[in-house]
């Protein structure tokens, strides 16, 4: 594999690592500040123009099963 298809794909595995811990705080305490600014934060970055130059991945069903998988 490329090395830049590479980062970019370790770009996104690092972001869906922190969205899960981002949620998974907020389960247990819903008024952590922290963790409320990283979720916005990658959130952002799920829906912005560099996430779709990085793949070609869709931000918002990613999210979707990311939340479906953290409340089960």
């Amino acid at each position: 594999m490329n090395p830049y298809k590479e980062l970019a794909n370790a770009i996104i595995v690092q972001a869906v690592k922190d969205y899960r811990e981002a949620l998974c705080l907020l389960d247990m305490n819903p008024n952590d500040k922290s963790a409320q600014h990283d979720k916005r934060s990658i959130e952002r970055f799920f829906h912005s123009n560099w996430f779709s130059i990085l793949t070609d991945l869709n931000g918002d069903l990613l999210l979707e099963k990311l939340k479906e998988e953290v409340s089960l």
